[in-house]
């Protein structure tokens, strides 16, 4: 299994589509603001253009966050050039993310069908198969990527292959199901529906089958020190002022990866 990415010493600290108290998530001065807190891992979503480029943007439609209209996949990277999130930053592409931080890994999270075969040309363009993790909520999506990359990548289990993992677990399977689903790691929500995911339990025995559990999306302090007093792998939020006060109340900030 892949091991470059994951290879840090302690739990992991993500920033959530980087940082940005004015809403201006997934953009380069959000990712520019995470970084500048110590942040060396950045969680970020991709969907791809009519025209097949990736762009680092989350919502299926472009209106929560942009002053455009439509599905992002029905324009062009042309059209889009003209948008702006909250009026004042453009969408990035994967492509400039990765050029401009060559030091910083990227949990990138697959949105859309249309983005598996342009995903894998960018990581294979870029080399960038040691500091990428391909994640999905689509086990399917996730795999259709890692198949067609010519080097091992780290991957996360998306929603089916997390919740097998969790019901082997008990039984001492945990390690079978992620090496026969090509996972590295798990990341999952502390609840779900209000049944708790994450226990103390659940993560000794991932930990004990060399399956780090990420937790998201957990935004306050005394969350984040019983989580990672727990034993979890890493942690992702929006808080990065937060967290990395955290991170660093626990030893060197920033991480050395």
């Amino acid at each position: 299994m892949p091991g470059p990415y994951l290879a840090t010493e302690g739990p992991i600290a993500f920033s959530h589509r980087g940082f940005s108290p004015e809403g201006l998530e997934n953009t380069l001065p959000a990712l520019e603001a995470a970084i500048g807190l110590g942040f060396r891992y950045l969680e970020i979503d991709v969907r791809t253009t009519r025209d097949g480029v990736v762009m680092v943007f989350h919502d299926e439609r472009l209106e929560r966050v942009t002053d455009g209209t439509g599905r992002l996949a029905d324009h062009s990277l042309a059209e889009l050039s003209a948008v702006r999130v909250r009026g004042t930053e453009r969408i990035p592409t994967l492509a400039e993310v990765l050029q401009r931080w060559p030091d910083v890994r990227l949990n990138i999270d697959v949105k859309d069908d249309a983005s598996v075969q342009p995903l894998v040309e960018v990581i294979e363009a870029s080399g960038a198969h040691d500091r990428v993790l391909v994640a999905s909520f689509s086990d399917r999506r996730r795999l259709r990527v890692l198949r067609q990359l010519s080097r091992p990548t780290a991957s996360s289990a998306g929603m089916a292959v997390s919740a097998i993992v969790r019901a082997a677990s008990p039984l001492g399977l945990a390690r079978w199901v992620a090496r026969l689903a090509r996972v590295d790691c798990l990341q999952v929500p502390r609840h779900f529906r209000g049944f708790p995911v994450v226990t103390r339990g659940f993560v000794r025995r991932c930990n004990a089958a060399g399956i780090p559990v990420h937790v998201w999306t957990i935004n306050e302090r005394p969350v984040m020190e019983e989580l990672l007093a727990d034993g979890v792998g890493g942690l992702v939020s929006d808080r990065a002022d937060v967290l990395s006060g955290v991170m660093r109340d626990r030893g060197p900030w920033p991480q050395v990866i």
